[in-house]
């Protein structure tokens, strides 16, 4: 059964977005450096960056994300971010009005519909999980194996939480993996069970 991850860029107070649904300099660091980190060239990184980010983007084989973020993108149009296979989305409602039955996203009901489908799709490479509302729901169904955080040098005050509206407590491992680079400090946690 593939590893199943819930990963975002956070500010250091915790929140992925502000009131607005807006990351404002979440992603900056994604410009910080001069290493690519893929084809396109238009993100630049540290080179510690890109030596964390870039096997791990490689290992995801599906991302689930929640009907708001997909409507937030686009679907992005269609072709799944960052070379991921598939895109799974949790949602009560039907896929869009004219999307193409074809393209690899799959709409399910669900957080535990969402995780089953997509180790499925997945094989034996990873599950990511964005975080945010469906991250924390993922996360309070026991469904999380580890945390990966992008931590960001900015106080947003309110918006969007890291871990939704997950409201027990969650015991984390030590950080396993710390790693400074620019603008951005990238963590790494194991869910304790």
């Amino acid at each position: 059964m593939s590893t199943v991850v819930m990963y975002g860029s956070v500010s250091v107070d915790g929140f992925i977005a502000d009131e607005h649904d807006q990351p404002g300099p979440l992603f900056d660091w994604l410009s910080s450096g001069d290493v690519p980190l893929d084809e396109s060239g238009a993100l630049t990184v540290s080179q510690t960056s890109y030596d964390h980010t870039r096997p791990y983007w490689d290992a995801i084989g599906v991302t689930i994300c929640g009907r708001h973020v997909f409507d937030l993108t686009d679907g992005w149009d269609g072709k799944p971010p960052s070379g991921i296979d598939h895109v799974v989305v949790v949602t009560h409602r039907p896929m869009p009005e004219g999307w193409d039955p074809d393209a690899p996203f799959h709409f399910v009901d669900g957080v535990e519909a969402a995780v089953a489908r997509a180790q499925e799709l997945a094989g034996n490479r990873l599950v990511e999980v964005a975080a945010g509302d469906v991250g924390g729901q993922v996360l309070a169904a026991g469904l999380v194996d580890e945390v990966r955080m992008d931590v960001v040098p900015v106080v947003f005050g309110s918006g969007k939480r890291f871990f939704g509206s997950a409201h027990a407590q969650h015991l984390l491992a030590d950080p396993d993996v710390v790693l400074q680079g620019n603008r951005v400090l990238h963590l790494r946690y194991r869910v304790r069970r």
